[in-house]
């Protein structure tokens, strides 16, 4: 009888405040889904800068969660300053076991500040590019051009040298072409200058040149530089139009060769 008196004592105390501390998680898990929905749709937060967005709209789920969270604990009847002292006790164990998520947060929040990339940014870091669609609190999607989803932790970002093809708007292409060494250079020259200004998107200004720029191996190398703002439209026209005109205007393309001598004793 002293056992069921010891539960049923239990149960009207500390059970009540466990109904009451569920009861607080589910409203508070509402009120967040609430909030993030109507923040979605007001009309300021809406036109924020993508990429300041992305990360703001992680960090305050965070935030919100870890409030309703700490809320629920103390309706429960555990009290804050014991909440307070056990994250204090195991605030070096839980820092070296998310240091690599930590470190993800502040290469967000450096990526954030400095801005080397945003939201529709084509870029590339390493060995891995692509557009740039989120920049998140721990992570930051890049979608490739074959359509593969990439996932980047943000302090690999803000630790690698990043290449940002689209920010400055334009950019040089350089279309490279060998031909023999019988060909005329100014013959050459000229017919890739004739393709050149059959192709679309070729900036004016600077002037789209044809020029040698080496003497190699087994082949006279030309190159055509052009400024373009669809550069791999240009760039695959150039390569295709080059070599038809090349073709008919009987200049060859070089190969690698090899001239061998015998010496006779």
């Amino acid at each position: 009888m002293q056992e069921i008196s010891t539960v049923r004592t239990f149960l009207e105390t500390q059970g009540i405040n466990l109904l009451r501390g569920i009861l607080v998680l589910v409203v508070g898990f509402f009120l967040i889904h609430w909030i993030l929905k109507l923040l979605s749709k007001n009309d300021k937060y809406v036109h924020i800068e993508p990429t300041l967005k992305g990360f703001l709209d992680n960090l305050i789920r965070i935030g919100l969660y870890i409030v309703v969270i700490l809320t629920a604990a103390n309706v429960m009847g555990i009290p804050m300053t014991s909440i307070v002292t056990l994250v204090a006790s195991a605030g070096v164990a839980v820092s070296l076991a998310l240091q690599g998520a930590l470190s993800n947060l502040v290469g967000g929040l450096m990526l954030l500040l400095l801005k080397p990339i945003a939201v529709n940014e084509y870029v590339k870091a390493g060995d891995t590019e692509g557009t740039v669609k989120k920049v998140g609190a721990f992570y930051t999607e890049l979608a490739t051009p074959d359509n593969r989803f990439i996932s980047v932790p943000n302090s690999t970002l803000t630790n690698t040298a990043i290449i940002n093809f689209t920010r400055l708007g334009t950019r040089r292409l350089d279309v490279v072409f060998g031909v023999n060494y019988q060909s005329d250079i100014d013959h050459v020259k000229r017919v890739l200058m004739e393709v050149v200004g059959r192709c679309s998107g070729i900036l004016p200004d600077p002037a789209p040149v044809v020029l040698l720029t080496e003497c190699g191996d087994s082949a006279l190398k030309f190159t055509i530089r052009v400024w373009t703002d669809d550069y791999w439209t240009a760039n695959f026209f150039l390569l295709e139009e080059g070599k038809k005109a090349l073709d008919q205007a009987g200049i060859s393309i070089a190969y690698p060769q090899l001239d061998v001598h015998l010496k006779q004793e």
